[in-house]
């Protein structure tokens, strides 16, 4: 059985509501992702720190700002 490839990197803060509805919606697509802190990172806080959540796709480096819907959500992916 292959294994499943993780393609986005959701960057978010842990006290960002918005962030959690962003997860929320990327777990309803089933589609594999890293969260990424960027709290943790002061040149990440500085570049998403206005925009979070933000999923970004690691191979093309494509980004989707929230706000995003299901439908948004499942366009970018392209599921």
């Amino acid at each position: 059985m292959p294994s499943k490839t993780i393609n986005y990197i959701l960057f978010h803060t842990d006290v960002c509501h918005l962030c959690e509805l962003a997860s929320d919606l990327l777990l309803q697509t089933g589609v594999l992702f890293i969260s990424q802190d960027i709290c943790d990172d002061e040149s990440l806080a500085e570049q998403y720190g206005m925009r979070i959540p933000v999923l970004k796709q690691i191979n093309t480096n494509k980004e989707l700002n929230w706000p995003f819907d299901i439908d948004t959500l499942k366009q970018f992916l392209g599921v």
